[in-house]
């Protein structure tokens, strides 16, 4: 059985490098990007089953890479994190199709069962 792959985007390397490393602990494939542009262009992107966003990206934002996506695939689960609680933002990333939007500094735990909950 291959592993779940999940597509990363998120311009801070240190938060980047954590998620990777949470990620793979957990048992998951995972694809790091520094910009939604890079994943759009990625030939991986077709096989990614789950996406995690940073919605503060420079150039297009996570909740536009959402939108994006979502456009072209609809069945791809996702995650906004920010470090910003607005509750327009909020509104946004649901709006675009977020399962589950998160607040940095992120609680692991929670993200890992936000991840299998929207799996099911």
């Amino acid at each position: 059985m291959s592993k779940l792959l999940i597509a990363v985007v998120e311009d801070d390397e240190s938060v980047l490098e954590a998620l990777e490393s949470l990620l793979e602990s957990a048992g998951y494939a995972v694809l790091l990007h520094l910009s939604a542009e890079e994943l759009l262009a990625s030939d991986r992107l077709h096989e990614v089953k789950f996406l995690i966003t940073d919605v503060g990206l420079s150039g297009m934002s996570g909740i536009e890479l959402l939108r994006t996506i979502r456009a072209r695939k609809t069945d791809i689960p996702a995650i906004v994190i920010t470090a910003r609680g607005e509750p327009a933002l909020r509104q946004a990333a649901i709006d675009a199709g977020a399962n589950h939007l998160f607040l940095k500094p992120l609680d692991n735990v929670r993200l890992l069962q936000a991840i299998e909950a929207a799996r099911q």
